[in-house]
Order: structure tokens, then C-alpha cells, then sequence
């Protein structure tokens, strides 16, 4: 009974660090493969339109610092002639909260023409940001931004989805503690969609008619208050 409890014990021990061994493996190969792609601002190739991850945005409609950063790095990499167009993708799954808006407004505010700033209401996940703007916007080559430890994930699902892209990362400050609490999410993260991207490959959420990037970005806009 001993030795098969001993039997049991070391092949349980084996099969963990297996697993252990695989996770760590596919998370760096992730971070690996997409920080390729990773360039300073300036260094970002001519794409068809700037894609931007959402993130929190406040009950009065005030940014997040991270949110916030990553609006100002794609207004600058606007203003440098790389692309066109921004797509400002979030979560705009309940009325009552509005990534999106909030972010098309910071846009306008500086001076940006609406119709150049496309809104997607459906980016709930890095994932399905990144398939909406390949399939309902037709974006063919895209520079992603978003923080540092965010982008190497955003790049390798692009990469897998088909898009042409690079990404400029946007921390343009302290985030203070909560950055090990995202770092650490982050490598859960990376293991999740990399089975996402190359093996199950699931529809988003929510698709829908194509809106060219190469149109007008207020046909995206949906009028709420």
C-alpha cells in the first residue's frame, strides 16, 4: 500500500512540473514572439490605423492613468503621419459604461476630426479587439498601443489573426503597485489566448457588418447620451 502511495505521489509530483514546464514555456514563447514587434514611436512603419485597448474609465467619465497614456502615445504616433485613422477599442457592453466614448472624446478634445476615430463597442478582450479590427473595420496593418507588459500578448494574437502589425508601448509614468498585480494576470493571460489564437480560434462576441477603416469613423458613433 506504501509503495503505491509512493508510486501515486511521484507521478502526481511529475505531472505538475510537466505542467509547470509547459505553462512557463508558452508564456515566454508568447512574450518572446510578440516583443519582435515591439518599436519606439518614432520607428512605427506607415499602417492603416492606430489600435488602441481599452481600459478602465471612471463612473464621471475621467480616464484611468493607463488609459489615459495609451490615448496620448496613439495621438502622438497620429500626429507623426503613421496612420490615418484611430481605432479605439473597449468595453462598451452596458449603457451605463462607456470605454469607448470616453475615449473618442479625449481624442476629439485634442483635436483630432471624428471621422478619423472608429469606435468599437465590442473590444471586450485583447482577442476580440484585435479580430473585430481585421474583420469589421478591415484593418490590414495596424500599430498597436498599449503598456509594455500588455503589448507582447496584443502582437502574437494580431500575428496569429493574420494582421500586419507592430506595437508602441505607452508608459508614460508610475503605476505604482498594482503593476504586480497585472504582470502576474498578464502570464495567465498570455497561456489563455495562446490557445485561443492557434488552436480554437472562437468568433468574438459580437460581429457585424463591415465598417471600412477606409470610411468615416461617426458611422461607428451610437448616438446614446
Amino acid at each position: 500500500m506504501r509503495q503505491r502511495l509512493n508510486k501515486f505521489l511521484i507521478c502526481l509530483a511529475i505531472l505538475i512540473l510537466t505542467v509547470f514546464l509547459l505553462i512557463v514555456s508558452i508564456d515566454q514563447y508568447v512574450q518572446g514572439t510578440g516583443s519582435k514587434y515591439i518599436v519606439g514611436s518614432g520607428k512605427a512603419l506607415e499602417s492603416d490605423a492606430i489600435l488602441v485597448l481599452g481600459a478602465y474609465v471612471y463612473p464621471d467619465g475621467t480616464l484611468s492613468p493607463m488609459l489615459s497614456d495609451r490615448l496620448n502615445r496613439a495621438y502622438e504616433i497620429y500626429q507623426q503621419g503613421k496612420a490615418d485613422k484611430i481605432v479605439v477599442s473597449g468595453d462598451h457592453g452596458h449603457k451605463d459604461y462607456d470605454e469607448v466614448k470616453a475615449m473618442k472624446k479625449y481624442l476629439v478634445d485634442r483635436g483630432m476630426s471624428p471621422e478619423d476615430v472608429f469606435m468599437d463597442h465590442a473590444g471586450f478582450s485583447t482577442y476580440e479587439s484585435v479580430y473585430r479590427a481585421k474583420d469589421i473595420f478591415q484593418v490590414k496593418s495596424a500599430i498597436i498601443v498599449t503598456q509594455e507588459y500588455h503589448l507582447p500578448r496584443a502582437l502574437f494574437i494580431a500575428r496569429e489573426l493574420g494582421l500586419d502589425t507592430c506595437g508602441v508601448a505607452s508608459d508614460l509614468q508610475d503605476y505604482g503597485k498594482v503593476m504586480a498585480i497585472y504582470r502576474t494576470r498578464e502570464c495567465a493571460a498570455r497561456v489563455k489566448d495562446f490557445f485561443l489564437t492557434t488552436l480554437l480560434k472562437p468568433l468574438p462576441t459580437f460581429l457585424g457588418e463591415a465598417i471600412p477603416i477606409t470610411g468615416d469613423g461617426r458611422a461607428t458613433e451610437d448616438n446614446l447620451p
